[in-house]
């Protein structure tokens, strides 16, 4: 390479990354995912509008070769993510649904996609109608599971029963089609007949999850031992995902089926923190360069500008086959497993999307000669069209609303008793968790039945890992949080009590925390003094809200109620409830000479009355109301709902 080639593939990298940013941040600005801009930013500078002379300009044909190997590393990067992000365990306990609606929504538009084909091929230059019509049909067969997951992750449905059984189908839809392609491909490459060669995939297969999967356990073992993902061990992951692309290459397969069975048998058992840090590793490269280049090769191959009537109705087909055989397929299937007609619906829509995954695909049809330039770019069109419609689509079938009542069951579902007490905790991270859970436990376990919710409101991160699904980061932080959750339920359970644990993300915490407190009919809400959106849920609570303003004192034998103002009912009943249980004397502060049904009341409970609002010892608990300064525990009393008008 001289140095003026040289400079221009520079400059033409630095287009690139600078196009890919500013068309992905608009796609996302619209509530598409960031792809379907990356995507057009290949077409924009391709023939379609500008003709050759840009292209030209920018990407000179004697830099292209260069541009095309990066292209291909980032293809095997991309591969390999799309491995490494199967969730096996999503399939377990729906088993039969998920592969029944996978199978359906790659049989139906497999079998269309081959009588397109024939179509096709009628007036196109094919050489070879089998393989042609196999990886029409294949292609058209193909859900891009990153996609789906990050619909499912910025809708919230991926706790619902929808977005389970979504995911576990793509999963193993992901298997299905991969597989059925990587034979087509095999096939394409013989030129019509199998070599002998691609007869070696049984073994290797075997040797991936007999042999190198266990060995790749100890990558988890090493990732513990430094604290952190090393260049070393990168290094072997990177090694090894080459090795593994080089032997499907030799065996007639191509390459990215290689990258794609190495991230399959990549550890997930203990392996979540190595894989968020790999995911962010390998997004300084290739979400930034390699994949955008990618897209720059592939859109300058899309020229719809030659299309004539012909080439509109080929079109047209290709869009009808590709919607309503995946759409068709997939809702059947659901239905036949008595799934609701709306969910059948959105499952549909879900694995209509095809994204990258299917650019993937073309590249390789037209790498292998199975496809020419203008079917190519038609293809092209197909992939981003049913795309684009997938999120507005899924909108129309299943509103959130329908998905707040997924949620909202679930968690009903989750509960012990319908009648028992309910105390429900807003757990925060750190050490603050427990002196909450310890007191909603006083709270809560006078009463019988009682029950403790432990919920924790998880923000969404600031920035996700735009590569892939993007789920590395989230399912990292919820099982973080449920583990957490999980520890601090044990001694609540030693106590007699029934716990349920929940986690959200969330981006407005007050009104999910509102939500939940009526889903599970919580009589009383206790939460930190920081707790996002406290002002709101001040303003209108739906139980008795107990805000820990201030750490309890360490060895404290006395509750000091300071029975202030309007809430001052709420915050006698719950410190009168801590004082029993945990056996302290009971001192009421009333604000006000006591009148004789004050100290009737106060007395029952086995209190006393704080002669003025002097000072106590140290050693006590002050729950009291907003009129209270010291307290540790400030009581807000349920909202009583206003009375109709007669």
């Amino acid at each position: 390479m001289t140095a003026h080639q040289l400079g221009q593939l520079l400059l033409a990298l630095a287009c690139v990354i600078t196009l890919a940013r500013l068309l992905g941040a608009a796609a996302r600005r619209l509530g598409q995912p960031p792809v379907i801009g990356e995507i057009l930013a290949g077409v924009l500078v391709g023939p379609t509008l500008f003709g050759t002379a840009l292209s030209d300009h920018l990407f000179p044909v004697d830099i292209r070769t260069a541009l095309a190997g990066l292209a291909n590393v980032g293809l095997v990067l991309f591969m390999f993510i799309v491995g490494y992000e199967l969730d096996f365990d999503a399939v377990k306990g729906r088993r039969k649904a998920a592969v029944s609606i996978s199978v359906g929504s790659v049989l139906l538009p497999l079998g269309l996609g081959v009588l397109l084909a024939l179509w096709l091929a009628r007036h196109h230059p094919v050489q070879d109608v089998a393989p042609f019509a196999l990886f029409i049909g294949a292609a058209m067969s193909v859900t891009a599971f990153p996609v789906l997951a990050r619909i499912l992750t910025d809708r919230g449905m991926l706790r619902t029963e929808v977005g389970g059984l979504a995911l576990a189908s793509g999963a193993v839809d992901d298997v299905v089609a991969w597989t059925l392609l990587a034979g087509v491909v095999a096939l394409g490459a013989g030129g019509g007949d199998v070599p002998w060669q691609t007869l070696l995939a049984v073994p290797y297969a075997l040797v991936m999850f007999l042999v190198v999967r266990p060995q790749l356990r100890r990558l988890v073992q090493a990732r513990t031992r430094a604290g952190r993902l090393t260049p070393g061990i990168l290094a072997v992951m990177l090694v090894g995902l080459l090795l593994s692309c080089w032997c499907t290459e030799a065996i007639g397969v191509h390459a990215i089926f290689g990258a794609f069975v190495f991230g399959a048998v990549m550890p997930r058992v203990g392996g979540e923190q190595l894989r968020h840090e790999t995911m962010e590793r390998l997004e300084q490269v290739s979400v930034l360069l390699l994949l955008p280049v990618f897209f720059v090769i592939a859109g300058l191959r899309v020229d719809l500008s030659t299309l004539d009537r012909r080439g509109l109705l080929d079109l047209a087909l290709i869009l009808v086959v590709a919607i309503t055989g995946k759409f068709a397929g997939a809702y059947l299937a659901a239905r036949l497993n008595r799934i609701p007609p709306r969910r059948a619906g959105a499952l549909a829509s879900l694995m209509n999307t095809r994204g990258l995954t299917e650019i993937v695909i073309l590249t390789v049809g037209v790498q292998l000669g199975i496809l020419d330039d203008t079917l190519f770019s038609m293809m092209v069109v197909m992939a981003l069209v049913t795309t684009v419609m997938a999120g507005p689509l899924l909108s129309v079938i299943y509103p959130r609303s329908l998905v707040e009542r997924d949620v909202a069951e679930l968690e009903r579902a989750a509960l012990g008793a319908p009648d028992a007490y309910r105390v429900l905790v807003v757990v925060p991270a750190g050490a603050a968790a427990r002196p909450m859970v310890d007191l909603a436990t006083a709270v809560a376990v006078r009463h019988d039945p009682a029950e403790v919710v432990l919920s924790r409101i998880v923000p969404y991160p600031a920035a996700r890992v735009e590569i892939g699904a993007g789920l590395s980061g989230d399912l990292l932080a919820m099982t973080a949080a449920m583990q957490d959750l999980a520890d601090l339920a044990e001694p609540v359970r030693r106590q007699g009590l029934s716990v349920a644990v929940f986690a959200r993300f969330s981006t407005d915490p007050a009104a999910d925390i509102l939500a939940q407190a009526a889903t599970t009919c919580s009589d009383v809400i206790v939460v930190a003094a920081d707790q996002d959106g406290l002002a709101a849920l001040r303003a209108d609570p739906g139980a008795d809200l107990a805000t820990v303003a201030a750490a309890p004192p360490a060895d404290w034998d006395t509750v000091l109620v300071r029975a202030l103002g309007d809430d001052g009912d709420a915050a006698l009943r719950i410190g009168a409830g801590i004082a029993a249980t945990r056996g302290a004397s009971l001192v009421v502060d009333t604000g006000s000479l006591p009148t004789r049904q004050d100290l009737a009341a106060i007395r029952s409970l086995g209190g006393a009355v704080l002669a003025g609002s002097g000072a106590v010892s140290s050693a006590a608990l002050v729950v009291g109301t907003a009129e209270a300064p010291d307290a540790h525990l400030v009581v807000r009393a349920a909202a009583v709902p206003a009375m109709a008008p007669a």
